[in-house]
């Protein structure tokens, strides 16, 4: 795990764009809930160290993966869709924010333009932040206005809310390069945060700083974020930003 005090010390971000699920919003659980209840609706059982290895991944592909994993290649859209119906139905249920995530973003926000990067669909961005009282605070929210398809190449999203662009999903760089460009900064002056390897490796690509955030996935040392932090109230984190991201 690399500090911060290590490899940003002496870097001032322009801009900080923000992953939503497990980072923001503490909703792992709930897809990890919703990954279990798909398999049963279809009478399969989660392959050991599933939950590990569809962290961060975009509910289309998490869902041709569960069907590869347990043998039922022809299930993948009809897994797909009970996943997000039940995610859905969780997160609306009990939205919670992660811990210190609250008053780190109303801390951020009276310094720098604030956007949120996530492979959520965008209604479920938007009603997670709204029911935590913190959409208000960023300027952007930035969601994939496109699906992989079956082949593995995207397919458009039906009514696809955000950027009149292309927008892939995770891990592809594109929801931080244009949240980055929505905030008025250059992708290599904007800080992303992170939590899956995942997003890391998706903002790493768009060119951004990364602040890993939550315990290490398993087996790793953190990819390509630039340093990580057990939690966004961490008294390192608290202080780099006070030290390094400048009152408006």
């Amino acid at each position: 795990m690399t500090p911060i005090s290590r490899t940003l010390s002496d870097w001032s971000p322009e801009a900080i764009v923000f992953d939503c699920d497990g980072t923001l919003m503490d909703t792992e659980r709930h897809w990890q809930d919703a990954r279990t209840r798909a398999f049963r609706d279809f009478g399969l059982l989660p392959p050991p160290g599933f939950a590990e290895r569809a962290k961060g991944v975009h509910y289309v592909d998490c869902g041709r993966l569960m069907a590869q994993e347990t043998n039922k290649p022809d299930l993948a859209s009809e897994l797909a869709e009970a996943l997000l119906g039940h995610f859905l139905s969780l997160v609306a249920e009990d939205p919670l924010t992660m811990p210190g995530a609250s008053d780190f973003v109303r801390l951020c926000s009276r310094r720098l333009p604030l956007a949120v990067a996530s492979n959520c669909p965008r209604e479920v961005v938007d009603e997670s932040l709204l029911r935590a009282g913190l959409r208000r605070y960023f300027r952007h929210v930035v969601v994939p206005t496109v699906e992989p398809g079956d082949s593995g190449g995207p397919r458009p999203v039906p009514e696809a809310d955000g950027p009149e662009r292309t927008v892939r999903p995770k891990p592809w760089p594109d929801v931080y390069s244009t949240a980055a460009e929505l905030c008025g900064v250059a992708p290599a002056v904007a800080l992303a945060v992170e939590d899956s390897l995942t997003g890391i490796e998706s903002a790493s690509r768009a060119g951004l700083r990364v602040l890993g955030v939550g315990p290490l996935p398993k087996g790793s040392d953190g990819g390509q974020a630039d340093a990580w932090t057990p939690r966004l109230d961490s008294e390192e984190l608290l202080s780099w930003t006070r030290e390094r991201v400048p009152a408006s």
